[in-house]
């Protein structure tokens, strides 16, 4: 288990792995391991911060909850990489939507 925690407005997410993305795109075309892909937008929420303070101090949680799969904005995030395996951290700004 990873023993990061997010601070303030960040959320850790796992990417998801080509295994986990379907290999076919939206109109039905399969596309093949060969071809070239950029990392995946889509992630799972590992851990998430307490929030972010508003201008007269009170927390503002966030509104993730670890387990949830989401889509994110493709440059927003930071790749970290602890015991030899990928994460991401992403502010909850540059989360777009939740999956499922």
């Amino acid at each position: 288990m990873v023993k990061i925690k997010p601070l303030g407005d960040r959320v850790l997410l796992e990417p998801l792995s080509k295994d986990e993305l379907e290999g076919k795109t939206a109109s039905g075309i399969v596309i093949p391991d060969t071809a070239e892909k950029e990392r995946s937008e889509q992630g799972k929420v590992i851990a998430v911060g307490e929030g972010r303070r508003a201008e007269n101090g009170t927390l503002i949680p966030i509104s993730l909850k670890k387990g949830q799969r989401v889509l994110f904005s493709k440059y927003g995030p930071q790749e970290i990489k602890v015991d030899g395996k990928d994460y991401l951290i992403v502010k909850e700004e540059d989360i777009l939507a939740i999956i499922g």
